[in-house]
């Protein structure tokens, strides 16, 4: 049985190569998933095209800037179409589960907040240098069982950088002793150049990450005190403390670029 599995998944990932490569997969495996969910949040204020943006906090963007992000929204929807399938797909071969599909895309309303938050803390950069360094606009979670997961998350790699997605982030935080637990990376998608985030976790680690996820918010405000600064540090190292490290999962590396033949004559 796992033979038969395997040679199935190799026969097919093979098919998958082939057919992404050509651009043929990108819309015919796209379509189960359903719509993606890009509302803006409650607290956003309501926009009319011309608009500047506000948020909470004193943020701000003027009309200039506020475009920048809608076009920028707007094309990372676009790129996620073809996005999506190799993600799901690498998945698939690797075993792996796809928590919160629905949740791929970053609200409008929240990448201003983010765009906003950085021309603030820099003053002088403009919006695009602000959006250039946006990473999870798109954004996925891939999940294992402990003991799938070293070889589930080196399988689902290799397979997205097989498939000519360049690794620009990875940040793997397994071994530490305090803090945050868990595998994020960075890739760049080849066609559309679209920044995208694959996550890979466990259920404990994920489990920690949502339950800390309040604590982190509440770190990071401008108002948050030193003192319970680290307090909310403290909460949350306990809570990733509690996770339990899948063998060889402190010691996964972002795969190697694959070679690209010399050409003849």
């Amino acid at each position: 049985m796992t033979i038969t599995r395997t040679v199935t998944r190799a026969a097919i990932a093979a098919a998958l190569t082939t057919a992404l490569g050509t651009g043929i997969a990108s819309t015919a495996m796209a379509v189960p998933a359903g719509p993606a969910k890009t509302g803006t949040s409650q607290t956003a204020t309501a926009q009319q095209p011309g608009d500047g943006w506000t948020g909470e906090g004193g943020l701000s963007l003027s009309p200039a800037d506020n475009k920048r992000v809608d076009d920028y929204v707007e094309n990372a929807e676009r790129a996620e179409r073809a996005i999506s399938p190799q993600v799901r797909a690498a998945a698939w071969i690797a075993g792996a589960e796809v928590i919160g599909f629905e949740n791929r895309l970053k609200s409008p309303d929240s990448l201003k907040r983010k765009v906003a938050t950085s021309l603030r803390e820099h003053p002088g950069q403009s919006a695009e240098a602000g959006l250039a360094t946006l990473g999870d606009a798109v954004r996925y979670t891939l999940q294992w069982r402990d003991d799938q997961y070293t070889d589930g998350v080196t399988t689902a790699a290799q397979v997205l950088s097989s498939w000519g997605n360049d690794s620009t982030k990875w940040s793997n935080t397994w071994g530490r002793t305090d803090g945050y637990r868990g595998l994020n990376t960075g890739w760049r998608a080849p066609r559309s150049g679209q920044l995208f985030e694959v996550q890979f976790h466990t259920p404990a680690s994920k489990w920690a990450q949502e339950a800390t996820h309040k604590l982190y918010e509440e770190q990071r405000l401008p108002g948050t005190s030193p003192e319970r600064k680290k307090e909310l540090q403290e909460q949350q190292n306990a809570l990733f403390a509690a996770v339990p490290v899948p063998a060889g999962a402190d010691r996964l590396t972002a795969p190697a670029a694959p070679r690209v033949p010399a050409p003849l004559g």
